[in-house]
């Protein structure tokens, strides 16, 4: 450490870039000392030139491929500044030798590094995550051409067998791939063939590109089996035989990469531990992983584990990383497996959302939705079924003194008991806290019912029986999935192979059921909880039934994909005997899915409560972590006082003897600095004392500390996990039996036209009830003149009463109610606030008629244009127009402008007020009052 106080900012870079060149397989060498037989690849320190001794000079196979330009740490950001220089040294004679110019060419700090390969179209430097290996560099050199110039050269796109969307996103995407953009978005429906078109420019990329190795990442391991399907059934147009006859595909199982694999199929949560260099239990890939509170709760903290440079994965790996549903685990801790390779990044995604977009530097090669891919005919349209029920609406109460059942949630073992007191249940608690068997039977019974009379009617056979159609459950836990399959084969008087269940904890194979759901007759219906809510293909699919609710937009979204897709009438004829064809599908809405409040994305809590569930999965990972360890050796504490004998006893078969308090004290052990200096004691007692130099104590307790840490995480599997969760939760569940629910409505979900006018009526109502305590309210309702002034906040601030005190006036459904009373001009606004500013102008009586309020700026800013321009040919120059164009866009998104907002984007980077008044002079000022009351005229 005193060697590393003493050195200069110069020295301790090169440092690293020593360590980093030795890492990735070269020899260093001082110019000194030169031996270029010493290894493939050997950097040679200060080689002279020409132009100058260069830092580091590459060589590989005793000729020279490349150079270094090091530079200090700090200078991290001037790397690119210094492309010229390193470019010359590349470009220079190196002394005894007749060299051409070398093109491999890096700048590095030892923190950051840069790469550029001269000999691509138009070079273009990049960030890599360290130095490529001696033996790559070879083979690029036989290849003659770098990689970005053969994808110069890919030949024309076959269109056959091709739907037009898939066409446009390969074009693009080569297109993007020939403008060196390292990272690309492709948006496509669910169900429009996404990962078929992911394995058509990937065999482009494999035979015209000569790529070496395609990465194709998921999530969880279902979409990875699923993925190894459809290029295992994939056959290009240009050859007869299949994909797999052609190239080698291997779906990771294990942390070994085959060196003769041309497609890797991995889930992101394997490649990481792969780089954390350590073994990953299969239980880990079963769910996704971005759901975790233990990961969020580090990202909030800023406390991810880095990973470290592989020797046996190395930065250049992968050619290619195509990233199967990357709206959702690419992000905070996952980030890291993606920025470790030097790769181009491809994202395919029915759902995008913001950050999806950042990500892939908004470079969205194709946007398919799914409105159009419905209007295409590549996907169907859907209907949707209110059930509601009194008791799904309101909860109930388990009164005191009633004798009711109380089940165990792990053995489903139940016990008669009396209730001492009353116990208050809300929608929330149900098939959680209390189980209402009344309650799901009251919605399975309804959905039979609505099924023959109203969803799909006509599929009674000669013999008068009804066939029900392939119908998917959304259930919310195993319990309640297992209640449910109760019910329902008793409703419809049906044997078990009618219902089944596919979860990833289900005794029988759940690919065999699943295959079964997809490909034969029974089962007619199918509950799950997480296993095909996103991803997995069920062509056959017709209703899909939500006894759960969800607020992730885009994880409704991929559940409501799972009905979308369509399918031949003979193959849908196979599994549905008397259905004709798919030309919709029907989602059954029985918990208010549809109309609950979504969000984008999970936001980051500041002090998120962590569940036990995902403190067991992020040991499982790998996850190194004092706090983590701490906190499960405190819930393992706790545990160990509330479990019963007979749990503790099977709880020592999972542990291979280990009690709780045994595994705690390991945990806290790992951390103890007690604890690792008697094991470094020990470590190092059998060395010598002259030996025992700070170095190689401080190796010894760093080992010692990752002994122990290994000894505490080991205990931990999939298994054990599952059952430590099982018995942590509440034991008990009530079964309610008493209350007796009934439904309170049943219907296509759509306004009547009473409905309609009710809340229109509604809204109405509630707004001048407060038009005098709301500033925005006043304003409208009390002085229209001062509308100029209202503020993006100020509507922001009628939102949130509104969501407080009237969360079903929102509005988007207010908009729906106007819509089926009145002529509405155009389509709903581009966000909430704006509806919301487009309604309460409508309701306060200054528009006659509803219509989207950033279409009524636009058609106010145009009129104003066109006035300012009567009579005075092009009053505004071109650059006065795109200011004016400017302010009318914020106004678009704020309501209003001040002459402060000309300091903030995008005006700042246009000079700002300073450039404004340049523009207009005196006017200026005049300019932005006159916008304000115009635009919101």
């Amino acid at each position: 450490m005193s060697a590393t106080l003493n050195q200069n900012p110069e020295q301790i870079a090169r440092d690293k870039i020593d360590a980093m060149l030795m890492d990735a397989g070269w020899v260093v060498q001082s110019k000194d000392k030169v031996d270029l037989w010493a290894g493939s690849g050997v950097a040679v320190r200060e080689y002279p030139t020409d132009a100058g001794p260069a830092d580091y000079v590459l060589f590989v196979e005793r000729k020279p491929a490349g150079i270094i330009e090091a530079k200090r740490i700090e200078e991290g950001h001037r790397l690119t500044v210094v492309e010229d220089q390193s470019k010359g040294y590349a470009e220079a004679k190196l002394k005894y030798l007749s060299n051409d110019p070398l093109p491999y060419v890096y700048e590095s700090t030892g923190v950051v590094t840069r790469f550029t390969d001269y000999r691509d179209p138009k070079p273009r430097g990049r960030n890599v995550f360290s130095f490529h290996r001696p033996e790559t560099i070879l083979a690029w050199l036989k290849k003659g051409k770098s990689l970005r110039a053969a994808l110069n050269d890919l030949p024309d796109l076959d269109p056959t067998g091709l739907r037009g969307a898939q066409i446009k996103a390969i074009k693009k995407l080569e297109e993007s791939f020939r403008n060196n953009r390292p990272r690309a978005l492709i948006q496509m429906a669910t169900g429009a063939g996404k990962t078929f078109t992911a394995a058509t420019f990937i065999y482009r990329l494999l035979k015209f590109a000569d790529a070496k190795r395609v990465l194709f990442l998921v999530d969880t391991k279902n979409l990875g089996e699923q993925a190894e399907q459809e290029f295992m059934t994939y056959q290009p147009v240009d050859d007869n035989r299949k994909f797999t006859e052609l190239y080698t595909i291997q779906r990771l199982a294990s942390s070994h990469i085959s060196s003769d694999s041309q497609v890797c199929i991995s889930t992101i949560q394997r490649l990481y531990s792969i780089l954390k260099g350590e073994e990953l239990d299969e239980t880990a890939e079963e769910s996704n992983p971005n759901e975790s509170s233990w990961m969020q709760k580090q990202l909030s903290k800023k406390k991810a584990v880095p990973v470290e440079y592989s020797e046996k994965v190395p930065i250049e790996t992968f050619d290619f990383i195509v990233i199967d549903e990357c709206h959702r685990s690419i992000y905070n801790l996952w980030k890291q497996v993606l920025d470790y390779f030097d790769a181009f990044l491809i994202g395919l995604t029915a759902t995008p959302d913001k950050r999806t977009f950042g990500f892939f530097n908004e470079n969205v090669v194709s946007e398919y939705t799914y409105e159009q891919s419905v209007t295409d005919g590549v996907n169907v349209p859907y209907d949707v079924y209110s059930i509601e029920t009194d008791i799904s609406n309101k909860g109930e109460v388990v009164k005191a003194g009633w004798f009711v059942d109380r089940r165990d949630k792990l053995t489903r073992e139940k016990r008669w008991q009396q209730e001492d007191e009353d116990t208050q249940y809300t929608k929330n608690d149900l098939d959680r806290k209390v189980v209402n068997p009344s309650q799901i039977r009251n919605i399975v019974r309804e959905y039979k019912k609505a099924l023959q009379t109203e969803i799909f009617p006509k599929r009674f056979n000669e013999k008068g029986e009804y066939e029900v159609p392939k119908t998917l459950v959304f259930a919310k836990t195993d319990s309640h999935a297992d209640d449910i399959i109760r019910i329902i084969r008793e409703e419809f008087n049906e044997e078990n192979e009618f219902c089944k269940k596919v979860t990833y904890r289900i005794d029988e194979d759940p690919k065999s059921v699943l295959n079964r759901f997809r490909n034969s007759y029974y089962p007619r219906i199918a509950v799950t909880v997480d296993m095909i809510a996103t991803g997995t293909d069920v062509k056959p699919l017709e209703v899909l039934l939500f006894m759960r609710d969800v607020k992730s937009t885009n994880y409704f979204e991929q559940m409501k994909g799972r009905g979308t897709r369509t399918i031949d009438n003979d193959k849908l004829m196979q599994v549905s005997r008397m259905a004709q064809t798919k030309t919709h599908f029907v989602i059954v809405d029985a918990i208010g899915a549809t109309k609950s409040k979504k969000t984008d994305s999970r936001p980051l809590e500041r002090k998120p409560s962590v569940s036990m569930k995902d403190l067991l999965g992020a040991i499982t990972m790998g996850v190194e972590d004092e706090d983590l360890f701490l906190s499960l050796s405190n819930r393992l504490i706790r545990l160990d006082k509330q479990i019963t004998p007979k749990e503790k006893e099977k709880l020592l078969e999972h542990t291979g003897g280990k009690n709780l308090k045994q595994m705690a004290k390991e945990l806290i052990n790992a951390f103890d600095p007690d604890a690792i200096k008697e094991r470094t004691q020990k470590k190092i007692s059998h060395t010598p004392i002259e030996e025992r130099t700070p170095s190689k104590e401080e190796e010894a307790r760093k080992e010692a500390h990752q002994e122990l840490i290994r000894k505490a995480a080991s205990t931990f599997n999939g298994e054990l996990n599952e059952y430590l969760e099982n018995v942590r939760q509440e034991h008990e569940q009530i079964i309610d039996h008493i209350n007796i629910d009934s439904v309170v409505n049943s219907g296509w979900d759509h306004f009547t036209v009473d409905k309609a006018k009710e809340t229109v009526n509604d809204f109405s109502e509630y707004l001048k009830t407060h038009k005098d305590e709301i500033k925005a309210l006043s304003i409208f309702y009390n002085q229209p003149y001062q509308r100029r002034n209202i503020t993006f906040k100020m509507i922001k601030e009628v939102m949130e009463k509104i969501r407080l005190e009237r969360p079903k006036l929102a509005p988007d459904y207010v908009w729906n109610a106007y819509a089926t009373i009145e002529k509405v001009k155009s389509d709903q606004p581009k966000d909430e606030l704006t509806a919301l500013a487009s309604l309460i102008r409508r309701a306060s009586g200054i528009d006659k008629e509803l219509k989207p309020f950033d279409k009524t700026i636009n058609e106010n800013f145009q009129d104003w244009i066109f006035k300012q321009n009567a009579g005075k040919h092009n009053r505004f120059t071109p650059d006065q127009m795109e200011w004016l164009r400017m302010i009318k866009d914020h106004v678009l998104s704020s309501y209003h402008i001040d002459l402060d907002d000309l300091g903030y984007t995008p005006f700042d980077s246009r000079g700002g007020r300073g450039k404004m008044y340049q523009l207009f002079g005196h006017e200026m000022n005049e300019l932005i009052d006159e916008l304000n009351k115009i635009l919101v005229a």
